[in-house]
């Protein structure tokens, strides 16, 4: 039996913050509003990991109400989500994940982001896909006022 979950998250820009998406640092780019540091690309990749094993939701585990989270680094998030599907009895097979915005472009930092995720996952870099999209000027994402990212994940019974 496999498990796929979807994850979603979106964040305005805020300028003041640095720009954090797949736990590569971007410079030069206007970061992302948020309680911790806002990397909607990993707060995607959470929420389908922890969908998928009928865990609930980044909001449940790692609330914006508790202080412990202000500012905090979403890869560490993302470890926690890791073992706490794991301590649920799932190993992630694969994660794909889309990012929209119209700026910054992105294709330079794909690479990185991809391999940084891979590792967070303990997945070999072929098992992790990064796509940029932009919204072709529509909405708020295409007026270029926040981003937002998809990912799906697939999760399988851990070996015994």
């Amino acid at each position: 039996m496999y498990r796929v979950g979807l994850g979603y998250d979106s964040h305005r820009f805020d300028a003041a913050r640095p720009l954090v998406l797949g736990g590569v640092r971007i410079a030069g780019a206007a970061g992302l509003a948020g309680h911790s540091d806002a990397d909607a690309a990993l707060h995607a990749v959470i929420d389908a990991l922890l969908g998928a094993a009928g865990l609930g939701d980044i909001g449940e585990q790692f609330p914006d109400t508790d202080p412990a989270y202000r500012g905090a680094d979403s890869a560490e998030l993302l470890r926690a989500a890791l073992d706490r599907v794991g301590d649920a009895g799932w190993a992630v097979q694969n994660c794909d994940l889309t990012i929209i915005t119209e700026q910054p472009r992105l294709k330079a930092h794909k690479p990185a982001m991809r391999d940084r995720i891979a590792a967070l996952l303990e997945l070999p870099p072929s098992a992790v896909a990064v796509k940029a999209k932009t919204n072709e000027g529509m909405g708020a994402i295409g007026r270029g006022e926040g981003l937002a990212a998809l990912a799906v994940v697939m999760l399988e019974p851990m070996a015994v």
